[in-house]
């Protein structure tokens, strides 16, 4: 069976029906969530309940790889998943694959295809927080365009990020950025060789999802931000740049009160919801399961409609 790809924003019910779809296909889940990783992060990140068995992440009897397993201190990035994969299906040549997970640059990577670009130093960040410190979001963007007017036309003013590395690749190189990429950044996967499912969630809905979320997570996040900080890591450790976790901070040192960080977090998640949302949509071969009332998210039901369109 070819690999199945659940995606979509976060919230929308990826992992549930994922663990259904491996206890029905006896597959495993490769997470493709750029937070789980982290070993000290799970409350805070909605990394699936789990245990070691046999060396193996497993959940509710159902392996579930890729989380779990990276030290607070270390980063992780789509290459390093890339290469891990490659690793899980070699030794796992037989079993379906369900990839579950909000990190859509990983999947990309590594069902599509991404350039080799070089990383960022300290430098070329300096250089990145002077320009943005001078000129602010708009002139940023009106300086792409005199360095490289190919990627400035590509890229929406407003997404501050894509600016930054385009300018960033040119501070590197010296050459445009639009030089530097093949175009797999916008191509589309192979509907031969994997089946995508975007779970595409009404929006209010989701953000009630979004919300209850929060709330119910928080003091969670906030033990193992407390956890992390008593151990003498500090706020710049980049597992404690996770989403949520500087809020969570911010409400120990009392620089935001419960009410405060809790609805920041919220805020901050439906804005990470709505660029997942944009990136996912790109995928126009995908599996559509359009979620319109809270009881249209029926595992069983939407395992049974992918597992159709997948043996079929």
């Amino acid at each position: 069976m070819k690999p199945i790809v659940l995606c979509g924003p976060t919230a929308s019910g990826k992992t549930d029906l994922a663990l259904q779809l491996a206890r029905q296909t006896g597959g495993l889940i490769i997470s493709a969530d750029s937070r789980q990783v982290y070993k000290q992060l799970t409350i805070g990140t909605a990394k699936p309940q789990g245990s070691y068995q046999n060396g193996l992440y497993t959940v509710d009897g159902v392996p579930y790889l890729l989380v779990d397993f990276l030290d607070v201190t270390d980063t992780f990035n789509a290459g390093a998943f890339c290469a891990r994969v490659r690793q899980i299906q070699a030794q796992y040549p037989t079993r379906p694959l369900i990839f579950a997970g909000g990190t859509g640059m990983y999947l990309h990577a590594y069902f599509v295809g991404m350039d080799d670009l070089p990383k960022s130093t300290p430098q070329s960040r300096a250089q990145l927080l002077t320009l943005q410190a001078k000129y602010g979001k708009e002139g940023l963007h009106a300086l792409l365009a005199q360095k490289d007017p190919a990627s400035a036309a590509q890229i929406p003013p407003g997404n501050i990020q894509r600016t930054m590395r385009a300018l960033e690749l040119y501070l590197l190189t010296g050459k445009p950025a639009s030089q530097l990429k093949s175009g797999n950044f916008f191509n589309l996967p192979n509907p031969d060789k994997s089946h995508w499912v975007y779970l595409d969630w009404e929006k209010d809905l989701l953000n009630a999802r979004i919300a209850a979320r929060t709330e119910q997570i928080f003091d969670g996040m906030t033990a193992e931000a407390q956890q992390l900080l008593a151990q003498g890591f500090t706020p710049d450790t980049p597992a404690l740049k996770t989403l949520g976790y500087p809020q969570a901070v911010a409400f120990l040192n009392n620089a935001l009160s419960r009410a405060q960080a809790v609805a920041e977090v919220a805020l901050k998640t439906r804005q990470y919801a709505k660029r997942q949302r944009t990136w996912f949509n790109r995928y126009t071969g995908a599996q559509r399961i359009t979620l319109t009332h809270p009881h249209d998210f029926n595992v069983k039901k939407i395992t049974q409609a992918i597992l159709a369109c997948v043996t079929h």
